[in-house]
Order: C-alpha cells, then sequence, then structure tokens
C-alpha cells in the first residue's frame, strides 16, 4: 500500500488561498482509503487550528493526521530530554505546544526580571510578533548555556504576496549571536520522520509532496521515500538545476498529482 505525505503552505494552499483541485484530491484519497499525512514545518498553528484552517478551505480531515513542526518538537522533547524551564520565540502553536509539556514558559515580562538564567531551552520557530527583545533574551539564554532548538530550518515560506521571512531566518539571527546550533527539529531532519512514519503506519512505499527542494524533496531523499514536487510554492524548475536535489516527480500543481495517483493505484490493483 502506498501512504502520502503532503506539505502544506505551498502546497495545499498559499496563505488563505486553497490551491486549485486541492480539495478534489483529498476527497479522492479519503474514497480511495489511501494514508495520508499533512506535514507542515511552520509552527505558528498546533494540528487543532489547522484543522479549522483548512476547513475553511474545504478539506475536512481529523486532527490526528496533522503534524506541525510545534507538535513534533514536543513529542520530541518529550521522549529525549528532561524538564527545564523553556523560553519560546515563536507563534501561538508553538506556545501551545510548550504549554502542553508543563514545563514552565519564561515569558518576556520574567525575562526582563532576571528568569532567562533559568532558561533550559529555547525553542524558535516563526514568530510574527518578533522583536528584538525577544532575540536578546533567547541569546542571553543560550549563551547562558540554554540548549538551542530550532522548529525548522526554513528560511522563507509563501503567502499570497510573495515570500516572507521564515523560522530559519530567526535560527540564523540566533546562532550568528550565540556562536551556537541549534537542534532542528522539522523536515529534513529525522525527529519528525519519527513521528510521520508511526502515524503512516504499515505501508509499503511512501510518497512526499512538496514544493521545497530544501526540506521537503530532501527529507524524502534522506529517508527513501519518493518525492514529488509541485510547482505552486517555492522551489522552480530552474532551482532544480541549479540546486542538483532531483524529485521523482515534478507536476504543475496538486491538481495533477490527483491523476498521476489514480493511475498508480490502478496499476498496483
Amino acid at each position: 500500500m502506498i501512504g502520502l505525505i503532503f506539505d502544506m503552505d505551498g502546497v495545499l494552499y498559499r496563505g488563505n488561498e486553497p490551491v486549485e483541485g486541492s480539495r478534489e484530491l483529498i476527497n479522492f484519497l479519503k474514497e480511495k482509503g489511501v494514508p495520508f499525512i499533512f506535514l507542515t514545518n511552520n509552527s505558528t498553528k498546533d494540528p487543532s487550528m489547522y484543522r479549522e484552517k483548512l476547513l475553511s478551505i474545504g478539506i475536512d480531515v481529523p486532527e490526528e493526521v496533522i503534524v506541525t513542526s510545534g507538535l513534533a518538537t514536543r513529542l520530541y522533547m518529550e521522549r529525549h530530554f528532561k524538564p527545564g524551564k523553556i523560553f519560546v520565540i515563536g507563534g501561538e502553536g508553538l506556545h501551545r505546544e510548550m504549554e502542553r509539556l508543563s514545563w514552565g514558559i519564561v515569558g518576556i515580562e520574567e525575562a526582563r526580571k532576571g528568569a532567562w538564567r533559568e532558561v533550559e531551552y529555547v525553542v524558535v520557530g516563526l514568530d510574527p510578533g518578533l522583536t528584538y527583545e525577544k532575540l536578546k533574551y533567547g541569546t542571553l539564554a543560550i549563551r547562558n548555556g540554554a540548549r538551542f532548538i530550532g522548529t525548522n530550518p526554513d528560511t522563507t515560506y509563501p503567502a499570497e504576496e510573495g515570500l516572507y521571512p521564515g523560522a530559519g531566518s530567526i535560527i540564523a539571527a540566533l546562532k550568528a549571536s550565540t556562536d551556537a546550533d541549534p537542534l532542528i527539529i522539522g523536515k529534513p531532519n529525522e525527529p519528525v520522520y519519527e513521528v510521520v512514519r508511526e502515524k503512516l503506519g504499515n505501508v509499503d512505499e511512501v510518497w512526499m509532496i512538496g514544493d521545497r527542494l530544501d526540506t521537503d524533496v530532501l527529507f524524502a531523499k534522506r529517508f527513501g521515500m519518493k518525492a514529488a514536487m509541485v510547482l505552486t510554492g517555492v522551489s522552480t524548475l530552474e532551482d532544480v538545476e541549479r540546486m542538483g536535489i532531483k524529485p521523482d516527480l515534478v507536476l504543475p500543481s496538486v491538481a495533477e498529482l490527483k491523476e498521476y495517483l489514480k493511475t498508480l493505484l490502478e496499476e498496483k490493483e
């Protein structure tokens, strides 16, 4: 049986606008009983928030099939680290996931009073409310010995107007100010692969459908998955030639993927 992992930003939608054909594709997979996971490196929302976003564009899936880099970060920290206070640079979704750990979060007000010295983990994702002050206390905590954890490496993300700065840009600023190398959880790295592979269950072949060569396609190549790249997000055909990371399949959008999968599934019957 085939299993599918979908990136979301730039694949199923751009900003708040659905990509044409995305709803029809997901309905087709549900009808055929093909297992799939939605995997995003964006940590600004948690799975419940993404479910609401997807419903708003006509895609109805259970929360359980949605994995964010924030969720994967929480699961990794639960399994591999001992409890300690956390300083979060990120959006609401990442804050929610870190609160679910119940290890204690040091907010900006407490940091101003010196509580940054008690921080054991600085967890960094995409933060639409980023301030110099957050970078300052993140820097101080990391230089004081706190573990530096990044949700994902994406330097940009696709939106309606074009490409916006991503979590990787914020992580790069902290890396520059601390000389510390972060642990990165999301695609194309192993921590998030463990999570999605477990959720997909017993499948023979896994396809990763994404829009970025440096995260989605590289992720597929690292872990023995097939890679389908769509051209509705970040990477272009020119990037494929320039970067030398070769997808197994390049399609204009997920609309064309439905026909491809229909043929593929018929061949496997």
